[in-house]
């Protein structure tokens, strides 16, 4: 690793170590290649298709980051790198929406919201997210772009990373809020439990990663004004190497593999139809949730509190005749 003083000809700062670029290459190569046969294998493709994608871009980036670990004067390969790994966790967290979603399908009576909206209105803040990362990122360190896009894309990024950090704070608070409901109902479903478990923990690899991005940012200001020799101006964060591997790569590698090994698929079925009966126990196969309002309205108002809304119809999954009361009976 870097002994925090800079590499000359270096646009990474320090020359990268290359035996952690290829460990990492290969790490997250594997857990792709996992993910992938488990989509196929537990026919899980519509449900965490996301996390392989993200995951290799994550290989792409490291294998980048190793050719760069070699050709550290590279501004090329440093973009790409950069870029891909910056990509990557913001997808990881739109998996997590996804995966929810899911869940919620599986006990709709005690979901607070439509389960497709899940997507809707967390999946329209990650878009965002992902373009003001994209945007972001290619200005902020590419050095041929003018000090005042890169200073823009400087706030972009600082913007993005904020945003990140707000929304996971209010997902955890929604996974609770939903678990809260399911106890309320005197009910405790592994296969919910086990998955709402996951994303806690996930949800907070991701928010390791983003508090370190937003420190990591917020530093990177002192360089525009540090002095020639003054090196011990400048963070920490940015002058060690190690900061990224701790703070940024090994979350993000645990969150793949972790749910390599907890699986959803393990958990849910792979028709979102399929829905636990109130008995907790009976799986049933459903209607399935239907919403006519359009894509944006949705987006922006997931709850439907506005709108002047029709006199509901009597939820499908009471008209079972399936229950807590007839299953102990």
């Amino acid at each position: 690793m870097s002994n925090g003083q800079p590499v000359a000809g270096s646009v990474f700062f320090y020359a990268p170590n290359k035996g952690a670029a290829i460990f990492f290459t290969v790490a997250f190569f594997v857990s792709t290649a996992w993910h992938f046969w488990q989509c196929y294998r537990l026919r899980a493709w519509k449900i965490t298709t996301l996390i392989p994608f993200s995951s290799l871009l994550f290989t792409a980036g490291f294998g980048a980051r190793a050719y760069g670990a070699w050709n550290y004067e590279n501004i090329d390969v440093f973009l790409a790198s950069t870029v891909l790994i910056y990509m990557s966790p913001p997808i990881y967290e739109l998996a997590n929406y996804h995966i929810l979603g899911r869940i919620l399908y599986y006990v709709p009576y005690c979901s607070p919201i439509h389960p497709g909206r899940t997507m809707t209105t967390f999946g329209t803040i990650s878009a965002v997210v992902e373009v003001l990362n994209a945007i972001g990122v290619s200005w902020s360190i590419n050095p041929k772009v003018p000090s005042d896009l890169a200073s823009l894309g400087e706030t972009l990024l600082k913007a993005s990373l904020i945003i990140q950090i707000v929304v996971i704070i209010i997902f955890v608070g929604f996974v609770a809020w939903f678990q809260y409901h399911v106890k309320k109902r005197g009910l405790d479903i592994g296969s919910v439990n086990a998955p709402c478990l996951t994303m806690y923990i996930t949800s907070l690899l991701i928010f390791v990663r983003c508090i370190y991005r937003t420190v990591e940012h917020f530093g990177a200001e002192a360089l525009r004004t540090v002095k020639p020799g003054d090196i011990g101006s400048i963070s920490p964060i940015i002058r060690y190497e190690w900061f990224f591997y701790v703070f940024e790569v090994l979350p993000m590698i645990a969150y793949t593999f972790l749910w390599n090994v907890r699986h959803p698929r393990k958990y849910l079925p792979e028709n979102h139809k399929m829905y636990l009966s109130t008995d907790g126990v009976t799986e049933v196969e459903g209607p399935g949730w239907t919403d006519d309002r359009g894509f944006v309205v949705t987006a922006i108002d997931p709850f439907g509190l506005c709108g002047g809304r029709k006199k509901k119809e009597k939820p499908f999954w009471e008209e079972t005749g399936i229950s807590a009361t007839s299953s102990a009976n």
